[in-house]
């Protein structure tokens, strides 16, 4: 199964970049994420592409406790309708519930579980201590999980504690700053635990028309999710092969663990075809790139798959009517 997350959630370090003056367009480029999807509701990112961003994010701004500035320029919309959801949920407890329950929306990897003791209700992440880790997306998640229960509860709720994998960074006041509350590092798991007394009180955001509206559009989008799964695998998979210059349908095929044959019906089912999904996927990346006033066509074309920049103005022509110079200098 490919891992996808919901693209919206990737505003928070778009806002971030440009909060402090980086190149975000570029930045997202590298990781080979096309930054226009941030506003297209629905749009997935594969996680493959995100933890790329996230190394690159890491390699420039240099500070070890960015995620947890993320959680400042997050809002719930962000998760679509299941961050609307969480907000006119009547407890934190059914609030966070709703993230468990409907954790596709954000990620279709389980990531999260909820776990009550007699310290509190604990909310761990899934994964354990990884063998790559990147410790401001893990802060960053943990932070934003956080906001929100604020936004539903007090702004200065606590949680009883903090637990992080990774070391304890130079700057760990601003953990203590933000959680308010003990925070613990180089633990087996990812977890923040709030006090029971906090999790069960009606909430003043309390709204449980809106929030049954919200579970409908969230049950309906993960069904067309499921519906267009693989229009995503196949464009996912045809933008990681481009750049090789040799995408086929057998090629992405395999990498999709289905047969080319299977993977044909399922699209014409889908109302395309192979050819349709590639020419799209390459004029929306061709779009991108000239619109980010990428000036070097050569390697435009060489991202794209073509072997020759003529092959490229041609397709490109072919596509919009108009050269890509002059669709750089119409933009």
């Amino acid at each position: 199964m490919m891992i996808t997350n919901i693209a919206s959630a990737g505003f928070p370090i778009w806002n971030y970049l440009e909060k402090h003056g980086h190149d975000a367009a570029s930045i997202f480029r590298e990781a080979e994420l096309n930054h226009e999807q941030l506003a297209n509701p629905g749009a997935r990112f594969r996680v493959k592409n995100l933890k790329q961003l996230w190394r690159n994010v890491t390699e420039v701004v240099h500070d070890p406790c960015f995620g947890l500035e993320l959680a400042e320029l997050w809002h719930p919309s962000n998760f679509g309708a299941l961050g609307y959801a969480m907000l006119a949920s009547r407890t934190l407890r059914t609030s966070l519930a709703r993230l468990v329950r409907y954790h596709r929306v954000v990620s279709n990897f389980n990531f999260i579980r909820m776990d009550e003791s007699k310290e509190g209700l604990a909310v761990t992440l899934q994964h354990k201590k990884e063998i790559d880790p990147i410790p401001a997306r893990v802060d960053a998640t943990l932070a934003m999980i956080m906001s929100i229960c604020r936004r539903n509860y007090v702004s200065d709720l606590a949680p009883v504690s903090v637990i992080l994998t990774h070391p304890k960074p130079d700057c760990a006041a601003r953990y203590f700053a933000y959680f308010q509350s003990p925070v613990f590092f180089n633990a087996d798991w990812n977890r923040l635990t709030l006090p029971l007394y906090a999790v069960d009180k009606k909430l003043p955001s309390d709204n449980p028309q809106l929030a049954e509206f919200h579970d409908q559009l969230i049950i309906e989008y993960l069904a067309q999710l499921d519906e267009e799964d693989i229009i995503q695998k196949v464009k996912a998979e045809i933008i990681a092969q481009l750049p090789s210059g040799n995408v086929t349908q057998e090629t992405v095929a395999r990498k999709i663990y289905i047969s080319t044959r299977n993977m044909q019906r399922r699209l014409q089912k889908e109302g395309t075809t192979f050819n349709t999904i590639q020419n799209e996927t390459r004029l929306d990346l061709a779009r991108q790139y000239l619109t980010d006033k990428h000036d070097d066509m050569t390697e435009i074309a060489f991202l794209l798959g073509f072997s020759e920049v003529s092959a490229f103005s041609r397709a490109f022509k072919r596509w919009t009517g108009v050269s890509p110079s002059q669709f750089q200098s119409a933009v």
